[in-house]
Protein backbone atom coordinates (compact mmCIF):
# COMPACT_ATOMS: atom_id res chain seq x y z
CA UNK A 1 0.00 0.00 0.00
CA UNK A 2 1.43 3.38 -1.00
CA UNK A 3 0.53 6.84 0.20
CA UNK A 4 1.01 9.79 -2.11
CA UNK A 5 0.44 13.07 -0.30
CA UNK A 6 0.26 15.98 -2.72
CA UNK A 7 -0.11 18.97 -0.41
CA UNK A 8 1.88 21.45 1.63
CA UNK A 9 1.50 21.53 5.42
CA UNK A 10 2.35 24.41 7.69
CA UNK A 11 4.47 23.53 10.68
CA UNK A 12 2.81 23.73 14.06
CA UNK A 13 4.99 26.72 14.96
CA UNK A 14 3.86 28.52 11.82
CA UNK A 15 0.24 27.73 12.57
CA UNK A 16 0.67 29.01 16.10
CA UNK A 17 2.22 32.25 14.86
CA UNK A 18 -0.63 32.80 12.41
CA UNK A 19 -3.18 32.20 15.14
CA UNK A 20 -1.50 34.62 17.53
CA UNK A 21 -1.49 37.34 14.91
CA UNK A 22 -4.92 36.65 13.43
CA UNK A 23 -7.09 35.88 16.42
CA UNK A 24 -8.45 37.96 19.22
CA UNK A 25 -8.01 36.33 22.59
CA UNK A 26 -11.13 35.63 24.71
CA UNK A 27 -14.79 35.96 23.82
CA UNK A 28 -14.91 39.64 24.78
CA UNK A 29 -12.50 42.39 23.75
CA UNK A 30 -12.14 46.04 24.65
CA UNK A 31 -12.53 48.35 21.64
CA UNK A 32 -12.11 52.08 22.39
CA UNK A 33 -13.58 51.62 25.85
CA UNK A 34 -16.50 49.46 24.69
CA UNK A 35 -16.66 45.76 25.41
CA UNK A 36 -17.62 43.64 22.41
CA UNK A 37 -18.82 40.05 22.32
CA UNK A 38 -16.71 38.39 19.65
CA UNK A 39 -17.42 34.83 18.53
CA UNK A 40 -14.34 33.08 17.09
CA UNK A 41 -14.98 30.07 14.89
CA UNK A 42 -12.86 27.70 12.81
CA UNK A 43 -14.43 25.75 9.96
CA UNK A 44 -12.90 22.99 7.87
CA UNK A 45 -13.75 24.66 4.57
CA UNK A 46 -14.95 27.92 3.08
CA UNK A 47 -15.71 29.59 -0.25
CA UNK A 48 -13.45 28.16 -2.95
CA UNK A 49 -14.72 29.90 -6.08
CA UNK A 50 -11.77 32.17 -6.74
CA UNK A 51 -12.57 34.56 -3.91
CA UNK A 52 -16.21 35.13 -4.88
CA UNK A 53 -18.84 35.44 -2.14
CA UNK A 54 -21.80 35.45 -4.50
CA UNK A 55 -24.28 32.80 -3.26
CA UNK A 56 -25.33 32.11 -6.86
CA UNK A 57 -21.77 31.15 -7.76
CA UNK A 58 -21.41 27.36 -7.56
CA UNK A 59 -21.54 26.17 -3.94
CA UNK A 60 -20.56 29.50 -2.37
CA UNK A 61 -24.09 29.91 -1.06
CA UNK A 62 -23.48 27.18 1.51
CA UNK A 63 -20.72 29.15 3.22
CA UNK A 64 -22.27 32.62 3.23
CA UNK A 65 -25.57 31.14 4.40
CA UNK A 66 -23.80 29.19 7.18
CA UNK A 67 -22.19 32.47 8.22
CA UNK A 68 -25.58 34.13 8.73
CA UNK A 69 -25.29 36.68 5.91
CA UNK A 70 -28.03 35.36 3.65
CA UNK A 71 -31.45 33.77 4.00
CA UNK A 72 -33.76 31.85 1.68
CA UNK A 73 -37.52 31.83 1.25
CA UNK A 74 -37.81 28.58 3.21
CA UNK A 75 -35.53 26.59 5.50
CA UNK A 76 -35.38 23.38 7.55
CA UNK A 77 -35.30 23.60 11.32
CA UNK A 78 -33.13 21.41 13.55
CA UNK A 79 -35.68 18.59 13.26
CA UNK A 80 -35.82 18.86 9.45
CA UNK A 81 -39.28 20.40 9.37
CA UNK A 82 -39.82 22.64 6.32
CA UNK A 83 -40.48 26.18 7.57
CA UNK A 84 -41.02 29.62 6.00
CA UNK A 85 -38.18 32.12 6.35
CA UNK A 86 -38.37 35.18 4.10
CA UNK A 87 -41.61 33.74 2.79
CA UNK A 88 -44.63 33.84 5.08
CA UNK A 89 -46.37 30.94 3.34
CA UNK A 90 -47.30 29.33 0.05
CA UNK A 91 -50.12 27.53 -1.74
CA UNK A 92 -50.28 25.40 -4.84
CA UNK A 93 -52.63 27.01 -7.36
CA UNK A 94 -52.69 24.06 -9.76
CA UNK A 95 -50.44 21.25 -11.00
CA UNK A 96 -47.78 23.65 -12.27
CA UNK A 97 -48.17 26.93 -10.38
CA UNK A 98 -47.15 27.81 -6.83
CA UNK A 99 -47.96 31.10 -5.13
CA UNK A 100 -45.50 32.28 -2.48
CA UNK A 101 -46.34 35.04 -0.01
CA UNK A 102 -43.40 37.13 1.26
CA UNK A 103 -42.82 38.69 4.66
CA UNK A 104 -43.15 42.46 4.76
CA UNK A 105 -41.04 45.07 6.55
CA UNK A 106 -37.71 43.34 5.95
CA UNK A 107 -34.69 45.25 4.66
CA UNK A 108 -31.33 44.14 3.29
CA UNK A 109 -28.12 45.18 5.02
CA UNK A 110 -27.84 48.16 2.63
CA UNK A 111 -31.36 49.39 3.50
CA UNK A 112 -32.98 48.13 0.29
CA UNK A 113 -36.49 46.74 0.76
CA UNK A 114 -36.94 42.96 0.51
CA UNK A 115 -39.96 42.54 -1.76
CA UNK A 116 -41.18 40.63 -4.81
CA UNK A 117 -38.83 42.53 -7.14
CA UNK A 118 -35.81 41.55 -5.02
CA UNK A 119 -36.93 37.92 -4.96
CA UNK A 120 -37.41 37.80 -8.72
CA UNK A 121 -33.98 39.36 -9.21
CA UNK A 122 -32.41 36.74 -6.93
CA UNK A 123 -34.11 33.68 -8.41
CA UNK A 124 -33.60 34.71 -12.02
CA UNK A 125 -29.85 34.95 -11.45
CA UNK A 126 -29.86 31.21 -10.78
CA UNK A 127 -32.23 30.37 -13.62
CA UNK A 128 -30.09 32.23 -16.16
CA UNK A 129 -28.50 29.65 -18.51
CA UNK A 130 -25.10 31.21 -17.85
CA UNK A 131 -25.26 30.03 -14.24
CA UNK A 132 -23.24 26.83 -13.81
CA UNK A 133 -26.01 25.22 -11.75
CA UNK A 134 -29.02 26.46 -13.73
CA UNK A 135 -29.70 22.95 -15.09
CA UNK A 136 -30.61 21.85 -11.56
CA UNK A 137 -33.59 24.19 -11.80
CA UNK A 138 -34.61 23.38 -15.37
CA UNK A 139 -38.01 22.31 -14.02
CA UNK A 140 -38.87 26.00 -13.43
CA UNK A 141 -40.59 27.53 -16.43
CA UNK A 142 -41.27 31.04 -15.16
CA UNK A 143 -41.17 33.25 -12.08
CA UNK A 144 -43.44 36.29 -11.98
CA UNK A 145 -44.63 38.95 -9.58
CA UNK A 146 -48.36 39.13 -8.77
CA UNK A 147 -48.12 41.72 -6.01
CA UNK A 148 -45.56 43.70 -4.06
CA UNK A 149 -45.15 40.73 -1.72
CA UNK A 150 -46.43 37.84 -3.82
CA UNK A 151 -44.75 35.79 -6.54
CA UNK A 152 -45.83 32.79 -8.62
CA UNK A 153 -43.45 30.08 -9.77
CA UNK A 154 -44.56 28.02 -12.76
CA UNK A 155 -42.97 24.63 -13.43
CA UNK A 156 -42.64 22.47 -16.52
CA UNK A 157 -45.15 19.86 -15.45
CA UNK A 158 -45.84 18.79 -11.90
CA UNK A 159 -42.75 19.21 -9.73
CA UNK A 160 -43.28 18.03 -6.19
CA UNK A 161 -39.86 19.16 -4.80
CA UNK A 162 -40.38 22.77 -5.92
CA UNK A 163 -40.76 24.40 -2.50
CA UNK A 164 -38.02 22.35 -0.89
CA UNK A 165 -35.67 23.21 -3.77
CA UNK A 166 -35.88 26.85 -2.69
CA UNK A 167 -34.10 25.94 0.56
CA UNK A 168 -30.79 25.53 -1.29
CA UNK A 169 -28.54 28.53 -0.46
CA UNK A 170 -27.96 29.12 -4.15
CA UNK A 171 -31.48 30.55 -3.97
CA UNK A 172 -30.46 33.06 -1.29
CA UNK A 173 -32.27 36.38 -1.60
CA UNK A 174 -29.79 39.16 -2.38
CA UNK A 175 -30.08 42.92 -2.55
CA UNK A 176 -30.72 44.03 -6.15
CA UNK A 177 -28.91 47.28 -5.34
CA UNK A 178 -25.66 45.65 -4.20
CA UNK A 179 -22.69 46.99 -6.15
CA UNK A 180 -20.68 43.76 -6.38
CA UNK A 181 -21.98 40.56 -4.78
CA UNK A 182 -18.68 38.81 -5.48
CA UNK A 183 -16.77 41.07 -3.11
CA UNK A 184 -19.41 42.51 -0.78
CA UNK A 185 -22.39 40.25 -0.01
CA UNK A 186 -25.61 41.99 0.99
CA UNK A 187 -28.38 39.85 2.47
CA UNK A 188 -31.06 39.96 5.16
CA UNK A 189 -29.40 37.72 7.77
CA UNK A 190 -28.40 38.41 11.36
CA UNK A 191 -24.80 39.24 10.36
CA UNK A 192 -23.35 41.78 7.95
CA UNK A 193 -20.20 41.39 5.89
CA UNK A 194 -17.02 43.18 7.02
CA UNK A 195 -14.07 41.53 5.27
CA UNK A 196 -12.87 38.35 3.61
CA UNK A 197 -9.50 36.74 2.94
CA UNK A 198 -9.95 33.86 0.44
CA UNK A 199 -9.25 30.44 1.98
CA UNK A 200 -8.34 32.15 5.25
CA UNK A 201 -11.00 34.16 7.08
CA UNK A 202 -14.36 35.92 7.04
CA UNK A 203 -15.27 38.74 9.43
CA UNK A 204 -18.86 39.71 10.23
CA UNK A 205 -20.68 42.22 12.43
CA UNK A 206 -24.15 42.03 13.92
CA UNK A 207 -27.11 43.34 11.97
CA UNK A 208 -28.69 45.73 14.50
CA UNK A 209 -31.90 45.89 12.46
CA UNK A 210 -32.33 42.15 12.00
CA UNK A 211 -35.99 41.36 11.40
CA UNK A 212 -35.74 38.07 13.30
CA UNK A 213 -34.89 39.60 16.68
CA UNK A 214 -31.88 40.36 18.85
CA UNK A 215 -28.45 39.16 17.71
CA UNK A 216 -26.42 38.09 20.75
CA UNK A 217 -22.83 38.69 19.60
CA UNK A 218 -21.33 41.85 18.14
CA UNK A 219 -18.83 40.28 15.79
CA UNK A 220 -17.96 36.89 14.33
CA UNK A 221 -14.46 35.94 13.19
CA UNK A 222 -14.49 32.81 11.03
CA UNK A 223 -11.27 31.06 10.07
CA UNK A 224 -10.96 28.34 7.45
CA UNK A 225 -8.41 25.61 8.12
CA UNK A 226 -8.31 22.26 6.32
CA UNK A 227 -6.00 20.73 8.92
CA UNK A 228 -8.06 18.85 11.51
CA UNK A 229 -5.07 18.73 13.86
CA UNK A 230 -4.78 22.51 13.76
CA UNK A 231 -8.52 22.94 14.35
CA UNK A 232 -8.29 20.68 17.39
CA UNK A 233 -5.31 22.60 18.76
CA UNK A 234 -7.19 25.86 18.37
CA UNK A 235 -10.16 24.82 20.51
CA UNK A 236 -7.94 23.16 23.13
CA UNK A 237 -5.79 26.28 23.45
CA UNK A 238 -8.79 28.59 23.69
CA UNK A 239 -7.95 30.43 20.47
CA UNK A 240 -11.45 29.79 19.12
CA UNK A 241 -14.87 29.35 20.69
CA UNK A 242 -16.23 26.83 18.16
CA UNK A 243 -14.33 24.25 16.11
CA UNK A 244 -15.99 22.14 13.47
CA UNK A 245 -14.88 18.58 12.73
CA UNK A 246 -12.02 18.08 15.21
CA UNK A 247 -9.82 14.99 15.14
CA UNK A 248 -11.67 11.78 15.99
CA UNK A 249 -8.63 10.62 17.94
CA UNK A 250 -9.04 13.62 20.26
CA UNK A 251 -12.74 13.03 20.91
CA UNK A 252 -12.29 11.52 24.40
CA UNK A 253 -9.74 14.14 25.38
CA UNK A 254 -12.07 16.94 24.32
CA UNK A 255 -15.03 15.44 26.17
CA UNK A 256 -12.95 15.18 29.34
CA UNK A 257 -11.81 18.79 29.15
CA UNK A 258 -13.90 20.90 31.60
CA UNK A 259 -13.44 23.99 29.43
CA UNK A 260 -14.88 22.33 26.31
CA UNK A 261 -18.29 20.96 25.39
CA UNK A 262 -18.49 18.42 22.58
CA UNK A 263 -21.71 18.04 20.64
CA UNK A 264 -22.41 15.34 18.07
CA UNK A 265 -25.43 14.62 15.91
CA UNK A 266 -26.35 12.32 13.05
CA UNK A 267 -26.57 14.21 9.80
CA UNK A 268 -27.70 13.62 6.24
CA UNK A 269 -24.09 13.19 5.07
CA UNK A 270 -22.81 9.94 3.59
CA UNK A 271 -19.17 9.17 2.85
CA UNK A 272 -18.93 7.47 -0.54
CA UNK A 273 -16.36 5.82 -2.71
CA UNK A 274 -17.02 7.32 -6.13
CA UNK A 275 -16.16 4.79 -8.85
CA UNK A 276 -14.99 5.76 -12.33
CA UNK A 277 -17.52 3.78 -14.34
CA UNK A 278 -15.97 4.99 -17.59
CA UNK A 279 -12.71 3.16 -17.00
CA UNK A 280 -12.04 -0.58 -17.25
CA UNK A 281 -12.41 -2.71 -15.24
CA UNK A 282 -14.56 -0.40 -13.08
CA UNK A 283 -17.14 -0.21 -15.86
CA UNK A 284 -18.05 -3.81 -14.96
CA UNK A 285 -20.84 -3.96 -12.37
CA UNK A 286 -19.30 -7.13 -10.90
CA UNK A 287 -16.07 -5.27 -10.14
CA UNK A 288 -17.92 -2.46 -8.38
CA UNK A 289 -19.92 -4.97 -6.36
CA UNK A 290 -16.75 -6.89 -5.50
CA UNK A 291 -15.11 -3.71 -4.22
CA UNK A 292 -18.13 -3.08 -2.02
CA UNK A 293 -17.95 -6.60 -0.55
CA UNK A 294 -14.22 -6.13 0.07
CA UNK A 295 -14.78 -3.12 2.34
CA UNK A 296 -15.15 -3.77 6.05
CA UNK A 297 -17.28 -0.78 7.02
CA UNK A 298 -17.37 -1.61 10.71
CA UNK A 299 -13.57 -1.70 10.82
CA UNK A 300 -13.45 1.73 9.20
CA UNK A 301 -15.82 3.14 11.83
CA UNK A 302 -13.96 1.49 14.69
CA UNK A 303 -10.49 2.37 13.45
CA UNK A 304 -10.53 5.51 11.32
CA UNK A 305 -13.46 7.13 13.13
CA UNK A 306 -12.50 5.96 16.63
CA UNK A 307 -16.06 4.59 16.87
CA UNK A 308 -17.52 8.06 17.43
CA UNK A 309 -18.10 9.98 14.21
CA UNK A 310 -20.05 7.59 12.02
CA UNK A 311 -21.88 4.30 11.54
CA UNK A 312 -21.54 1.74 8.73
CA UNK A 313 -23.62 2.60 5.68
CA UNK A 314 -26.10 0.41 3.87
CA UNK A 315 -27.55 2.51 1.04
CA UNK A 316 -26.99 6.02 -0.24
CA UNK A 317 -29.32 7.72 2.26
CA UNK A 318 -28.62 7.92 5.98
CA UNK A 319 -30.97 6.40 8.52
CA UNK A 320 -32.04 9.92 9.53
CA UNK A 321 -33.39 10.53 6.03
CA UNK A 322 -37.14 9.66 6.02
CA UNK A 323 -36.99 8.47 2.40
CA UNK A 324 -34.29 5.85 2.98
CA UNK A 325 -34.96 2.23 1.98
CA UNK A 326 -32.16 0.72 4.06
CA UNK A 327 -34.43 -1.93 5.58
CA UNK A 328 -35.36 -3.22 2.12
CA UNK A 329 -32.30 -3.06 -0.08
CA UNK A 330 -29.40 -5.47 -0.49
CA UNK A 331 -26.61 -4.88 2.03
CA UNK A 332 -22.96 -5.31 1.08
CA UNK A 333 -21.76 -6.97 4.26
CA UNK A 334 -18.02 -7.56 4.49
CA UNK A 335 -17.46 -10.75 2.46
CA UNK A 336 -13.98 -11.14 0.92
CA UNK A 337 -14.85 -14.60 -0.46
CA UNK A 338 -17.81 -13.15 -2.39
CA UNK A 339 -15.59 -10.31 -3.57
CA UNK A 340 -13.02 -12.74 -4.97
CA UNK A 341 -15.76 -14.73 -6.75
CA UNK A 342 -17.03 -11.59 -8.46
CA UNK A 343 -13.53 -10.44 -9.36
CA UNK A 344 -12.78 -13.81 -10.94
CA UNK A 345 -16.02 -13.69 -12.94
CA UNK A 346 -14.91 -10.29 -14.24
CA UNK A 347 -11.49 -11.58 -15.28
CA UNK A 348 -9.51 -10.43 -12.25
CA UNK A 349 -7.78 -13.52 -10.91
CA UNK A 350 -5.42 -14.36 -8.07
CA UNK A 351 -1.83 -15.27 -8.91
CA UNK A 352 0.50 -17.64 -7.10
CA UNK A 353 1.86 -14.69 -5.10
CA UNK A 354 -1.61 -14.02 -3.65
CA UNK A 355 -2.00 -10.83 -5.67
CA UNK A 356 -4.93 -10.12 -7.99
CA UNK A 357 -4.12 -9.68 -11.67
CA UNK A 358 -6.01 -7.99 -14.50
CA UNK A 359 -4.90 -8.38 -18.12
CA UNK A 360 -1.66 -9.97 -16.92
CA UNK A 361 -0.72 -7.08 -14.65
CA UNK A 362 -1.24 -6.52 -10.92
CA UNK A 363 -4.71 -5.12 -10.31
CA UNK A 364 -3.92 -1.68 -8.92
CA UNK A 365 -6.35 0.77 -7.36
CA UNK A 366 -5.70 4.39 -6.46
CA UNK A 367 -7.98 6.05 -3.91
CA UNK A 368 -7.99 9.82 -4.24
CA UNK A 369 -9.34 12.03 -1.46
CA UNK A 370 -8.91 15.47 0.09
CA UNK A 371 -8.16 16.90 3.52
CA UNK A 372 -11.03 19.20 4.45
CA UNK A 373 -12.79 16.57 6.57
CA UNK A 374 -10.97 14.84 9.38
CA UNK A 375 -12.38 11.39 8.55
CA UNK A 376 -11.33 11.23 4.91
CA UNK A 377 -7.61 10.42 4.98
CA UNK A 378 -7.70 7.80 7.79
CA UNK A 379 -10.74 6.16 6.18
CA UNK A 380 -9.04 6.02 2.80
CA UNK A 381 -6.00 4.43 4.41
CA UNK A 382 -8.10 1.74 6.12
CA UNK A 383 -9.93 0.99 2.86
CA UNK A 384 -6.62 0.71 0.99
CA UNK A 385 -5.36 -1.72 3.64
CA UNK A 386 -8.52 -3.82 3.31
CA UNK A 387 -8.12 -3.98 -0.47
CA UNK A 388 -4.49 -5.02 -0.02
CA UNK A 389 -5.70 -7.87 2.22
CA UNK A 390 -7.51 -9.52 -0.70
CA UNK A 391 -4.68 -8.96 -3.17
CA UNK A 392 -5.34 -5.53 -4.69
CA UNK A 393 -2.30 -3.28 -4.98
CA UNK A 394 -3.55 -0.03 -3.46
CA UNK A 395 -2.40 3.52 -2.84
CA UNK A 396 -3.93 6.66 -1.35
CA UNK A 397 -3.40 10.08 -2.93
CA UNK A 398 -4.29 13.26 -1.06
CA UNK A 399 -5.22 16.17 -3.29
CA UNK A 400 -6.69 19.62 -3.05
CA UNK A 401 -10.41 19.56 -3.83
CA UNK A 402 -9.95 21.41 -7.13
CA UNK A 403 -7.37 18.89 -8.36
CA UNK A 404 -9.53 15.96 -7.32
CA UNK A 405 -12.49 17.40 -9.21
CA UNK A 406 -10.31 18.01 -12.27
CA UNK A 407 -9.20 14.38 -12.28
CA UNK A 408 -12.75 13.14 -11.84
CA UNK A 409 -14.10 15.17 -14.73
CA UNK A 410 -11.17 14.11 -16.90
CA UNK A 411 -11.85 10.46 -16.02
CA UNK A 412 -8.30 9.93 -14.77
CA UNK A 413 -9.15 8.39 -11.41
CA UNK A 414 -10.11 4.95 -10.08
CA UNK A 415 -11.85 5.60 -6.76
CA UNK A 416 -12.50 8.86 -4.93
CA UNK A 417 -13.49 9.00 -1.27
CA UNK A 418 -15.83 11.95 -0.81
CA UNK A 419 -18.45 13.20 1.63
CA UNK A 420 -21.85 14.31 0.39
CA UNK A 421 -24.90 15.73 2.15
CA UNK A 422 -27.49 13.65 0.33
CA UNK A 423 -30.65 15.58 1.25
CA UNK A 424 -29.96 19.17 2.33
CA UNK A 425 -33.27 20.27 0.78
CA UNK A 426 -35.03 17.39 2.53
CA UNK A 427 -36.01 15.68 -0.70
CA UNK A 428 -34.39 12.62 -2.34
CA UNK A 429 -34.52 14.23 -5.78
CA UNK A 430 -31.56 16.45 -4.84
CA UNK A 431 -28.97 13.67 -4.71
CA UNK A 432 -30.58 11.32 -7.22
CA UNK A 433 -30.87 13.95 -9.95
CA UNK A 434 -27.18 14.83 -9.71
CA UNK A 435 -25.68 11.37 -9.11
CA UNK A 436 -28.04 8.83 -10.66
CA UNK A 437 -29.94 10.58 -13.45
CA UNK A 438 -27.80 10.03 -16.55
CA UNK A 439 -27.81 13.78 -17.37
CA UNK A 440 -26.88 14.73 -13.80
CA UNK A 441 -23.61 16.55 -13.26
CA UNK A 442 -22.05 13.80 -11.12
CA UNK A 443 -23.62 10.88 -12.96
CA UNK A 444 -22.25 12.08 -16.29
CA UNK A 445 -19.10 13.87 -15.10
CA UNK A 446 -17.76 11.73 -12.25
CA UNK A 447 -19.42 8.31 -12.29
CA UNK A 448 -20.17 7.81 -15.98
CA UNK A 449 -23.34 6.09 -14.84
CA UNK A 450 -26.48 5.64 -16.91
CA UNK A 451 -29.46 3.36 -16.41
CA UNK A 452 -32.57 4.21 -18.51
CA UNK A 453 -34.86 2.53 -15.98
CA UNK A 454 -33.43 4.62 -13.15
CA UNK A 455 -33.83 7.75 -15.29
CA UNK A 456 -37.48 6.92 -15.87
CA UNK A 457 -38.16 6.33 -12.18
CA UNK A 458 -36.39 9.54 -11.07
CA UNK A 459 -38.36 11.71 -13.48
CA UNK A 460 -41.61 9.95 -12.62
CA UNK A 461 -40.99 10.45 -8.89
CA UNK A 462 -40.18 14.12 -9.40
CA UNK A 463 -43.56 14.66 -11.03
CA UNK A 464 -45.60 12.45 -8.69
CA UNK A 465 -47.69 14.46 -6.18
CA UNK A 466 -48.76 11.44 -4.12
CA UNK A 467 -46.25 10.89 -1.31
CA UNK A 468 -46.84 7.13 -1.00
CA UNK A 469 -46.37 6.59 -4.73
CA UNK A 470 -43.21 8.70 -4.63
CA UNK A 471 -41.90 6.57 -1.78
CA UNK A 472 -42.49 3.38 -3.79
CA UNK A 473 -40.56 4.81 -6.71
CA UNK A 474 -37.66 5.91 -4.51
CA UNK A 475 -37.52 2.45 -2.95
CA UNK A 476 -37.15 0.98 -6.45
CA UNK A 477 -34.50 3.53 -7.37
CA UNK A 478 -32.45 2.83 -4.25
CA UNK A 479 -32.67 -0.91 -4.85
CA UNK A 480 -31.43 -0.58 -8.42
CA UNK A 481 -28.63 1.79 -7.48
CA UNK A 482 -27.51 -0.62 -4.82
CA UNK A 483 -27.37 -3.35 -7.46
CA UNK A 484 -25.58 -1.19 -10.04
CA UNK A 485 -23.14 0.20 -7.43
CA UNK A 486 -22.09 3.41 -9.26
CA UNK A 487 -21.13 4.80 -5.84
CA UNK A 488 -20.23 2.74 -2.78
CA UNK A 489 -21.69 4.04 0.51
CA UNK A 490 -19.09 3.62 3.26
CA UNK A 491 -20.45 5.26 6.41
CA UNK A 492 -22.97 7.80 7.64
CA UNK A 493 -21.46 10.81 9.38
CA UNK A 494 -21.98 12.06 12.89
CA UNK A 495 -21.14 15.76 12.77
CA UNK A 496 -18.93 16.84 15.67
CA UNK A 497 -18.39 20.33 17.07
CA UNK A 498 -16.20 21.32 20.00
CA UNK A 499 -17.28 24.48 21.83
CA UNK A 500 -15.88 26.56 24.65
CA UNK A 501 -17.91 25.84 27.77
CA UNK A 502 -19.25 29.41 27.94
CA UNK A 503 -20.84 29.28 24.47
CA UNK A 504 -24.63 28.97 24.53
CA UNK A 505 -27.40 28.88 21.96
CA UNK A 506 -25.55 26.70 19.45
CA UNK A 507 -27.80 24.24 17.57
CA UNK A 508 -26.80 21.64 14.99
CA UNK A 509 -28.91 21.49 11.83
CA UNK A 510 -28.75 18.12 9.98
CA UNK A 511 -28.75 19.68 6.52
CA UNK A 512 -25.69 21.83 7.45
CA UNK A 513 -27.04 24.99 5.80
CA UNK A 514 -27.39 26.81 9.12
CA UNK A 515 -24.54 27.22 11.62
CA UNK A 516 -24.03 30.81 12.80
CA UNK A 517 -27.33 32.18 14.10
CA UNK A 518 -28.59 35.13 16.10
CA UNK A 519 -29.02 32.89 19.15
CA UNK A 520 -25.35 31.99 19.69
CA UNK A 521 -23.83 33.93 22.57
CA UNK A 522 -21.84 33.62 25.77
CA UNK A 523 -23.07 32.62 29.21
Amino acid sequence: MKFNIQKTKLSFSAIALILIVALLCAGCVETEGTEENVLRVVFNEGPDTGGSLDPANGWTGWYVHQAGIYETLFYYDADMNLMPKLASGYKQLNDTEWEIQLRENISFHDGTKMDADAVLFSLNRVLDPSNSRSSEYSFIKDVRKTGDYTIVIETNGTCTPLISSLVDPIMSIVSPDAENLDTEPVGTGPFKFVSFEPSTSLELEKNPDYWGGEVKVDRVLIQYNKDSTARTMMIKSGDVDIARDPLQSEYSSLRNNPDINVTSKETLRTYFLYVNGGKAPFNDTRVRQALSYAINRQEIVDTALEGVSGIPATGIFTNTMPWNANDQIKSYEYNPEKALELFEAAGITKGEDGKLYYNGKPFTVEIQTYTKRAALQPSAEVIASELEDIGITSKVTILESAALKENALAGTYDLSLSAWNTAPIGDPDYFLSTHCLSTGSYASGWLRYSNPQVDEWILEARNEPDKEKRAELYDKIQGQIQEDAPVLPVFYANEIYALSSNVEGFVMYPNEYTIITKDIGFA
